[in-house]
């Protein structure tokens, strides 16, 4: 068996049960959706106005968290434990620092909407929805670093059992608290975000109880101590190296929001049909997102382990298979570009505005598997910022200010959206190839951490 076979192998083993992990996540947010929608048109619009809220601070916090992943990853491949122990324990305190401010934005989701000219009816639906979920927040993140740090140690199957687990218990707590079954208190929207709630503290409850029961954290441990709390040698550096992640999140989801609200000004059609190709997107990135946290791990435990050739051929085996996945999601792309839109809307006008943008989207899919492959890449050598400063040039110098020009002074209309997104998703792949030919495993900057 050839080494780029074998590191196939290895890398599959870790990225499908990530795959399966991501997908269950997404699959929670469509089932809230799906199940508000039924309840009532106001209930489903305050919850989509508290996602906008949410998802942005959301992945702001999750990045911080998973500052974790070169400490432990590059832990392991070191035979180092102890270190494996520590980076839960920093990374276990920065969930409840990164919480705090979190939840404060939050508590003023009502006054952040009404700032952005938002019907008051709605942003108090909006309030109550998310105001439900401040308290679970810790929990989430907790749960974040916990699975950071088995994922590092190549342990990715409970998280991902847990989470499936998860959205069976969404929705039953969804069906008992948005209608009011079974006498439980018909609370809507906010049911909704209260089964948001229980959700993650059954993530972190879950996973905490796998781990002691399971004895996953053996030889990988030590007790908490005054070392646990330390700033500079400890919980900073969570914050050093996820500050940069979590500001790349929130640039790309920030930069696919604004796409929205460009492709607001050419009515409901036009939204709509973009609505759905993002939500395509959104559904076949949690391919190369799987694979991009298995490279992570891959990477940092190869690079721990003083294999840095070793972790130069995974790098190039993870671009080749971000890139190659997507490529079939590209293909699907072009050849259903006209059944995929029928899945969601039955409007002829909608079907075919989409039937034009998804051939588009094939192309930026693409780049979006490279992008993320390489980002994970990145991340388990523990360079995070380089993904940042990619992001922001790439979607707020680029991509944006191209799309609002194509928009205005061109005939694409939408798909000068789609174009300009493509153009910013090819600059960031291309950038973060280059950089890690350049600087990546195998250069004499890949040092252990």
């Amino acid at each position: 068996m050839s080494a780029t076979t074998k590191e196939l192998r290895a890398l599959a083993h870790l990225a499908l049960p990530a795959i399966a992990t991501q997908v269950g996540s997404m699959a929670m947010g469509v089932v809230d959706t799906i199940m508000v929608g039924r309840y009532g048109v106001e209930a489903l619009a305050g919850v989509a106005l508290g996602n906008t809220i949410i998802s942005v601070s959301f992945l702001f916090g999750l990045g911080v968290v998973l500052g974790m992943d070169p400490i432990v990853s590059q832990a392991h491949g070191a035979g180092d434990g102890k270190k494996c122990g520590r980076a839960l324990q920093w990374g276990i305190l920065a969930s409840l620092i990164i919480s705090l401010p979190m939840a404060l934005i939050w508590c003023f989701t009502e006054t952040i909407l009404g700032l952005f000219g938002q019907e008051l009816a709605l942003a108090e639906i909006a309030q109550d929805y998310v105001g439900i979920q401040v308290w679970s927040l810790p929990f989430f993140y907790v749960f974040c670093a916990q699975r950071s740090y088995l994922q590092g140690r190549s342990i990715v199957r409970p998280a991902m059992w847990i989470m499936l687990a998860a959205n069976l218990i969404n929705v039953a707590v969804n069906w008992l608290f948005i209608w009011g079954n079974l006498g439980m208190p018909e609370l809507g929207a906010t049911g909704a975000g209260l089964a948001s709630s229980a959700v993650r503290v059954f993530l972190m409850l879950g996973l905490t109880a796998w781990i002691i029961l399971g004895r996953l954290h053996e030889g990988a441990w030590v007790p908490w101590d005054r070392i646990a709390f330390q700033w500079r040698a400890g919980i900073g550096r969570i914050f050093h190296f996820g500050l940069p992640i979590g500001l790349q999140m929130v640039l790309e989801v920030g930069a696919f929001a604004g796409s929205t609200l460009l492709a607001g000004r050419f009515g409901a059609i036009a939204v709509n049909s973009h609505s759905i190709a993002l939500n395509l997107a959104s559904f076949s990135f949690m391919l190369p997102l799987g694979i991009s946290i298995a490279a992570t791990t891959r990477v940092g435990n190869l690079i721990g382990a003083g294999d840095h050739h070793g972790a130069q051929r995974s790098a190039w085996v993870t671009l080749a298979c971000g890139g190659g996945v997507m490529a079939i999601s590209a293909m699907a792309f072009i050849l259903l570009r006209h059944s995929l839109p029928a899945l969601y809307s039955t409007d002829p006008a909608v079907i075919a505005l989409c039937a034009t943008i998804l051939p588009i989207a094939a192309a930026f899919q693409v780049f979006d598997g490279v992008q993320i492959a390489a980002t994970g890449v990145l991340r388990g050598m523990g360079r995070t910022r380089a993904v940042t400063i990619f992001n922001f040039l790439a979607y707020w110098v680029l991509a944006l200010p191209l799309a609002w020009y194509l928009t205005n002074y061109s005939e694409l209309g939408i798909r000068g959206i789609w174009w300009s997104l493509c153009c910013g998703l090819a600059i960031v792949a291309s950038g973060l190839v280059y950089w890690i030919h350049k600087r990546g495993p195998a250069s004499a900057e890949a040092i252990r951490l």
